[in-house]
């Protein structure tokens, strides 16, 4: 491509080089070395991308071991794929992967929009990988109801912490999934843990009282709040607050430092006639800057006396133990509803029941039972 061709049209003619907006030529084939839909490679670009022999199980399976962390991302894309071809190749390689899984802190962070999220997560993050650790974002993005698409920002707003060499940062959109997280987060957990990575953050999209799902994905579950917001004891409405390992008053400085300590003072009010999350183990509010730093420290020194009660306890395995039948349970799910979606009948009669519902020809009632007396029938036929 030539330079000119470089230019995007609308650039002035008499533009020098200080104008810096340029078209690059597009990667062609594939992305993350998983290949294009056709198969075949180009002749021109680098061979990491195109050029590049399909990945079997084992190539997967080892770069993670091996920490690679351009491996990591490549089988992280194949477990996120919902292409039927990668399907049984990503559960081929979660199943191997399992034994080296469950030594890991994982921590779900979740909290309003403007709580301050990502910063107190790169915050945290930092001083966690100056100690040794390696930590794992999964930072999950809100999609549009309208394009499906998402913004994915979350390397941007932790730019400090993406430069550690013990970071990962993974954004993924949360394709509508309700929960704020995404729909393979727990497969993505797996993968960071048998790659080495000690402590999992996972960054919920953060919408309000639906961010309850990811409960069942962590082991500690951080909610953040912030002063200003309105009167704290409207938080004794939100089903979220029941299940929180422990509430974070953030941006505690400057001018706000005073009034995230009346907060606080509040929060654990609150708290003490709410029903722990955790057996044997009782939530209370603290506040922290993600700014200054200050408050970050003792929040991972609860972090850590939680696992280690928690552990001594049993109350720790337990809840790993439901994890997995959680897991399990939303993969039966899952199944079902594609396998009812994907019916031949239920696939033609649908949009004539949506239209009918619509103009209220039929109750929803009334079109769901004929629906699934469809499917029944073809099921009942099959066995």
């Amino acid at each position: 491509m030539s330079k000119e061709n470089q230019r995007p049209e609308w650039v002035p003619n008499d533009a020098d080089d200080a104008f810096t907006t340029q078209v690059m030529p597009g990667v062609m084939g594939g992305h993350d070395g998983m290949g294009g839909a056709s198969g075949g490679s180009s002749s021109s670009g680098p061979s990491t991308t195109s050029g590049r022999r399909r990945k079997s199980v084992e190539d997967y399976v080892k770069g993670v071991l091996d920490f690679n962390r351009t491996i990591l991302a490549q089988t992280i894309t194949l477990v996120e794929s919902n292409h039927p071809a990668h399907a049984q190749r990503a559960q081929e390689v979660i199943k191997q992967l399992l034994p080296h899984t469950g030594r890991s802190i994982r921590i779900g962070v979740t909290g309003v929009p403007g709580a301050g999220k990502s910063t107190f997560i790169e915050a945290l993050g930092i001083q966690l990988c100056s100690q040794g650790h390696r930590v794992a974002v999964l930072a999950v993005d809100p999609s549009s109801s309208v394009t499906k698409g998402s913004i994915l920002g979350d390397k941007t707003r932790m730019e400090e912490l993406s430069r550690q060499p013990n970071a990962f940062i993974r954004p993924t959109a949360s394709g509508g999934t309700l929960g704020g997280v995404a729909k393979k987060t727990r497969e993505t957990m797996m993968v960071c843990e048998a790659a080495g990575y000690d402590v999992i953050l996972v960054e919920t999209v953060g919408v309000g009282q639906s961010e309850v799902m990811v409960r069942a994905m962590v082991d500690f579950f951080l909610l953040l709040q912030i002063t200003g917001a309105g009167d704290e004891l409207q938080g004794m409405k939100k089903g979220v607050m029941e299940l929180a390992d422990a509430i974070i008053i953030n941006k505690a400085d400057g001018d706000n430092k005073q009034q995230a300590k009346i907060a606080q003072a509040e929060y654990n009010q609150i708290l003490h006639v709410l029903k722990p999350a955790t057996e044997g183990w009782t939530t209370e509010a603290y506040t922290c800057s993600s700014v200054t730093g200050e408050g970050i420290d003792d929040i991972w020194q609860v972090i850590q006396d939680f696992k280690r009660r928690t552990s001594e306890s049993g109350a720790f395995e337990r809840r790993r133990q439901n994890q997995m039948l959680e897991w399990m349970h939303a993969l039966i799910h899952d199944y079902l509803k594609n396998c009812f979606f994907q019916h031949p009948g239920v696939k033609e009669s649908l949009p004539t029941m949506e239209r009918d519902v619509q103009n209220g020809m039929i109750s929803p009632v009334k079109a769901v039972q004929e629906l699934i007396h469809q499917f029944e029938t073809y099921k009942n036929k099959q066995t």
